[in-house]
C-alpha cells in the first residue's frame, strides 16, 4: 500500500511540474490571440454600437485582470531573483493595464468626432498589455 501511495504522490508532483510550465505557456498564447482578436473587434464597432463596444472592452478588462492575479499567484510561489524579476515585469503589466484603463474611459467619453481616434488609442493601449504580459508570462515559465 505505501509503495503505491508514494508513486501517485510522485506521479502527482510530476505532472505538476511538467504542466506548470505548459499553463503558463498556453495562457500566454490565449493572451495574445486574444489581443489580436480583441483589436480587430474594437476597430470594428462604429460610433453607433459604442455601448457594445464598452461592454466588450469591460469583458476583455476583467479577463485581463484575473489573468494578471493568476500571474502573481504564480509569481508568488517563486523565489530569489526570478521571483525579483517576474515581479518587476508584472508591476510593468499593471501600469499598461491601468494605462488600458484610461483608454478605455477615454473611450467611452468619446463623441462621433474622436471615436476612430479613442478606438486606435484603445488597440494601440491593449496591444501593449498583451505584450507585457507576454513577457511576464515568459519569465514565469522559466
Amino acid at each position: 500500500m505505501i509503495p503505491r501511495r508514494i508513486a501517485a504522490m510522485v506521479a502527482a508532483v510530476i505532472l505538476l511540474v511538467v504542466a506548470f510550465p505548459v499553463s503558463a505557456q498556453t495562457q500566454s498564447k490565449e493572451v495574445s490571440q486574444k489581443a489580436a482578436e480583441t483589436i480587430e473587434a474594437i476597430r470594428s464597432y462604429t460610433v453607433e454600437k459604442k455601448d457594445e463596444a464598452l461592454a466588450y472592452v469591460r469583458k476583455v478588462g476583467a479577463d485581463v485582470d484575473a489573468r494578471i492575479k493568476d500571474l502573481k499567484a504564480q509569481a508568488a510561489r517563486q523565489t530569489g531573483e526570478a521571483k525579483a524579476r517576474s515581479q518587476a515585469l508584472i508591476k510593468e503589466l499593471e501600469a499598461k493595464r491601468a494605462e488600458a484603463g484610461k483608454k478605455a474611459s477615454d473611450l467611452s467619453r468619446a463623441t462621433k468626432a474622436s471615436w476612430d481616434k479613442a478606438k486606435d488609442a484603445f488597440a494601440e493601449a491593449y496591444r501593449e498589455v498583451a505584450a507585457a504580459y507576454d513577457r511576464a508570462a515568459a519569465e514565469i515559465r522559466k
